[in-house]
């Protein structure tokens, strides 16, 4: 294989690289927003725990005791939105970083062909030098038997 033909294969590698650290963003983005979702619904839950601190009448306490297992109830779905969107972010992460490792590898396969390439071209421009040495040498000698 020539480093022409390995081309397109690192294209292609560095294309999925490019895509999965687009998708690895777009998921990081993804998990700020669950996290600011889980903020919000902390704040007005301690919000609501601070002004419900005065005498409250016995038929709003028991409406207030459902409000407040709701917003329990909430935040305990949201705390596992947040863990699954860390999940699939790590996953990305470990998408990308094997991504860019084959991108890595098919590099360094193309350039130890690129390096093989040249020492071939050097060899035979070696051969070719060596050749038209020889052939002057010959002219010579036949020239000077003359």
């Amino acid at each position: 294989m020539n480093s022409r033909r390995m081309q397109p294969l690192l294209d292609r590698a560095k294309e999925r690289e490019d895509r999965l650290a687009r998708e690895l963003a777009e998921q990081q983005r993804r998990q700020a927003e669950q996290e600011g979702r889980l903020e919000e619904l902390r704040r007005y839950a301690e919000e609501y725990a601070q002004a419900g601190q005065g005498t409250v009448a016995p038929a709003l306490l028991a409406n207030r005791y459902a409000f407040v297992a709701r917003i329990d109830h909430a935040i305990t779905q949201q705390r596992q939105n947040v863990d699954r969107s860390r999940e699939r972010v790590d996953i990305e992460r470990a998408r990308l970083m094997m991504a860019s490792r084959d991108a890595k590898v098919m590099e360094k396969l193309a350039a130890s062909y690129r390096a093989d390439e040249a020492r071939e071209v050097e060899k035979r421009l070696q051969r070719e030098m060596d050749d038209l040495a020889a052939r002057g040498v010959r002219l010579r000698r036949e020239g000077d038997a003359s």
